[in-house]
């Protein structure tokens, strides 16, 4: 265990007040949801899967930034579900308060990790490679093909996950 290295500014988000709060109301409101929960069980998911992309395809993401794109796109659930805002634009907003107040990211970095969480719903042409990789490895966390709760969701079947796609 003593090769483990902690990414310090990663784990500077997490330990963010602003973070914090918006875990806990985002858990608060998802109590009794059977599927697709926004806790950082998701957001570790959707982090190692886009760095796995990020090795595969030798993109130039340094670790640190992939993973802090990962635990900030849901950040906005809570506003999403208490008044209807939808969560990328509320997330892009709380990603700024909380970058701000975090060392260990170039302004460009944090420019750049905004921008993906703003991005990572909706598939565009002129979405940056961060946010379509947010998007890509997103839905790739979502084991749908083994989900219990599958015929409850809403979501259209073209868009489930059909089978593993990492």
């Amino acid at each position: 265990c003593g090769n483990d290295q902690v990414m310090l500014a990663v784990d500077a988000i997490r330990r963010h007040p602003e973070f914090v709060d918006h875990m806990k109301r985002i858990r608060r409101c998802e109590t009794g949801r059977e599927f697709c929960c926004h806790g950082i069980d998701h957001l570790l998911d959707v982090a190692r899967i886009a760095y796995i992309r990020v090795l595969e395809r030798k993109m130039p993401f340094r670790k640190e930034v992939v993973y802090a794109a990962a635990l900030l796109h849901d950040v906005g659930k809570a506003e999403q579900y208490e008044n209807g805002e939808p969560h990328e634009v509320a997330g892009a907003r709380v990603a700024t308060e909380i970058l701000m107040g975090v060392d260990g990211f170039s302004a460009l970095e944090k420019t750049a990790i905004v921008a993906a969480v703003a991005q990572h719903r909706h598939y565009d042409d002129n979405s940056s490679p961060l946010g379509k990789l947010l998007l890509e490895a997103d839905k790739a966390s979502r084991p749908c093909f083994a989900c219990p709760a599958r015929e409850k969701c809403d979501w259209v079947p073209d868009k489930m996950n059909a089978g593993i796609k990492i």
